[in-house]
């Protein structure tokens, strides 16, 4: 069985492998994300490569191998089902889920898992709008979430449906929350002024305005 730290590992660079598109990660993107060291990053590579979970390539980073995918896939799966969990059972808020996930989503067994999943209904995304693993590490919603493109990007009059939220920092998922912003939240473009940097959303009778770096973490839908 896996370590917490070596699951913690595998679940942070296939999420970077995800989001860049790359399959080598290097030393300095994962210490970043995970908060430590580079030398610990790099000591922590040589030991998924001994494990063979891993390529490790000085200078370049790793790739995950197969079997590390896999782990990965399992982790990254265990975590936005919990989430989910949380969310439709126990009524937290999505701003609360993620701390709780990190700490359960290493004890719980695939059993488990699998009836979670079950129990939701196979759901296609976590409260975050990200697409969760099946148990074949398969993503679902795959083709939706690539579809979506980020709120920075358009320009009035388009209308937009939110799809997923990448900073899942809990102030900013609050701040979302408080300004009507959540997930499948219909609005209409009315402003991106790249002078001023802002972009100004009318929700409903509302208008709600937003830096255009905080709008780079709002990925959604045009819609018709």
């Amino acid at each position: 069985m896996a370590s917490l730290t070596v699951e913690n590992y595998l679940k942070a660079t296939l999420q970077l492998v995800i989001a860049t598109g790359s399959e080598w990660v290097s030393t300095g993107q994962l210490a970043a994300i995970l908060g430590v060291t580079p030398g610990t990053v790099t000591s922590m590579f040589k030991t998924l490569s001994d494990a063979e979970l891993a390529v490790y390539k000085p200078y370049s980073g790793v790739s995950l191998t197969a079997a590390g995918r896999t782990l990965a896939m399992r982790v990254l799966r265990r975590h936005r089902l919990i989430e989910l969990f949380l969310v439709r059972t126990l009524n937290l808020s999505w701003d609360q889920v993620h701390e709780e996930a990190e700490r359960m989503e290493h004890a719980v067994s695939e059993t488990l898992i699998d009836r979670i999943d079950e129990y939701l209904g196979n759901p296609a995304t976590d409260p975050h709008g990200d697409p969760i693993p099946s148990a074949d590490g398969e993503m679902r919603n795959a083709a939706s979430v690539a579809a979506a493109i980020p709120l920075s990007e358009c320009v009035p009059p388009m209308r937009v449906k939110v799809v997923r939220v990448v900073n899942q920092q809990p102030e900013f998922l609050r701040f979302l929350s408080d300004h009507g912003m959540e997930l499948g939240t219909s609005a209409q473009v009315e402003q991106n002024s790249n002078a001023a940097g802002i972009i100004t959303l009318k929700i409903g009778k509302r208008q709600v305005s937003l830096g255009q770096p905080a709008a780079a973490h709002l990925m959604v839908e045009i819609r018709d």
